[in-house]
């Protein structure tokens, strides 16, 4: 299959909108696009799920280990006549010193051509040495191509051609001019979701038709092309005996969004059923056993969330009476009593102990390190031993806690909920800033639905008990 990682010389060089022009470009062209996002990130693939029309996957050196890599990229793209792989932040970027989970060590390990992104503003002859000093600075990285982004117009095109040509061996497969319809808008985490975007639609479809006629969609095709990796088998999910289904309430709406794609097949593996619900418009909870409320932006629809006190109270009296709920970073602020943003304060679900404020600068932003304790709902032994890696981005922290609430987590790297501690538990509930992902050998969703299944189950017998009596 054809494969390229569309990558770039630093963060903001427009990569992304690239990677979303070409998934769709190739796509209208009639290709089946298998787009993939390297790193933890919810925003991007969202846009690029879009536009390539197959759900993007996350491709991540640091929270999974190279075979999973290998096997996640070589199942999913299956059926699909090219991979688009969008990296983070430079080529050679990256947590380790010695580059072992940058974007140019997953290119070795997928063996995928680098198309470069350079952002050529006020450029002309420094971008020679600019390619140089790339393709010098690690020889067993192919950089096959590259794309001159934001150019002033068409004579500083030639002149950027020009010098490439020159000085380098590299093709210019493409010369993007500056546009403003190209451009998405972007906040504190990236660009703004596109489940926010009522136009995004239109936007890719612009973005495309831009690539299609400033990008040699022949010619990148023809420096994507590379021989088959070694076949790995994509590690399986062992599901847990259920006797019956378990039925999940999964918030999906402009507040929440944040959700991977493999976590979502992981829990529907695993034995549950989601049921979406809109927390901005459904007054009331689907019939369900257990809530996941993932990512987001609540603090953005603080007086809607507010407004819509009927579900607020039901989610509230739900968790007082026992039922398991999960949520993750914009689902723990949602679930707190208050949620405080630009000096407006609007009231939360209740059901946590205390209040976020949202803040201008990152309280926790990166990787993170986490170690169970035994205060941890649905516990993972080999977490409590060796821990458990995943990510966090948030500008909120929760104040006003009372003494004695319980955490399921140690914060070895990162920062959770206060520096040290992160997954806070009152009854069957745990929120959490940290952003987890069912891989790595600590399976989430798996052990989620079994709590789930136990409790239903409990719940079952002691039901029948009673009647009995």
């Amino acid at each position: 299959m054809k494969r390229i990682l569309v990558s770039a010389a630093h963060k903001s060089s427009g990569k992304t909108t690239v990677s979303i022009g070409l998934c769709a470009a190739l796509k209208e062209k009639g290709l089946a696009v298998q787009p993939f996002k390297k790193g933890p990130d919810y925003i991007d693939p969202m846009w690029l799920s879009e536009a390539a029309g197959r759900a993007c996957r996350n491709l991540d050196l640091y929270l999974m280990n190279p075979g999973e890599v290998v096997s996640t990229f070589q199942h999913h793209a299956q059926g699909a006549e090219i991979g688009i792989i969008e990296g983070n932040k430079g080529l050679y970027d990256g947590l380790a010193l010695d580059g072992s989970n940058s974007n140019a060590a997953l290119a070795k390990l997928l063996d995928l051509p680098v198309l470069l992104v350079i952002d050529a503003r006020g450029m002309t002859r420094g971008i020679a040495p600019l390619i140089l000093g790339y393709q010098a600075f690690d020889r067993d990285i192919s950089i096959a191509g590259a794309i001159l982004n934001n150019l002033g117009g068409s004579r500083h095109e030639s002149k950027l051609r020009a010098v490439i040509e020159h000085y380098t061996d590299v093709p210019v497969i493409g010369a993007v001019h500056h546009e403003e319809r190209l451009e998405i808008v972007e906040r504190h985490l990236g660009l703004m979701p596109s489940n926010e975007s009522g136009e995004s639609g239109l936007r890719i479809r612009e973005i495309g038709k831009a690539i299609s006629e400033q990008v040699d969609l022949d010619r990148l095709l023809g420096i994507s092309e590379r021989p088959a990796l070694k076949a790995k088998a994509i590690p399986e999910i062992s599901p847990f005996a259920l006797r019956d289904k378990v039925r999940i309430g999964i918030a999906r709406d402009r507040a929440f969004g944040f959700y991977y794609v493999d976590d979502i097949e992981a829990l529907e593996a695993s034995g549950a059923e989601l049921v979406e619900f809109d927390s901005l418009r459904d007054e009331h909870l689907p019939e369900v056993d257990a809530l996941f409320i993932g990512g987001g932006f609540p603090e953005l629809f603080g007086e809607e969330l507010e407004a819509n006190a009927s579900l607020r109270s039901e989610i509230r009296m739900k968790a007082a009476s026992g039922m398991p709920i999960y949520a993750e970073c914009g689902g723990l602020m949602y679930l707190a009593r208050s949620l405080t943003h630009e000096g407006k304060t609007h009231r939360m679900v209740g059901a946590i102990p205390g209040d976020v404020v949202m803040h201008k600068k990152p309280v926790g932003r990166g990787f993170v390190h986490l170690v169970e304790n035994a205060n941890h709902p649905w516990p993972c032994p080999v977490a409590r031993v060796s821990g458990q890696k995943a990510h966090e981005f948030h500008y909120s922290s929760l104040e006003n806690l009372p003494s004695g609430v319980k955490f399921a987590y140690e914060v070895a790297r990162g920062h959770g909920i206060n520096g040290s501690h992160d997954g806070i538990v009152v009854g069957n509930l745990l929120a959490q800033f940290t952003h987890q992902r069912s891989i790595g050998g600590c399976y989430w969703a798996a052990r989620f639905v079994a709590f789930i299944a136990r409790l239903k189950r409990n719940s079952v017998e002691c039901t029948g008990v009673r009647a009995l009596a």
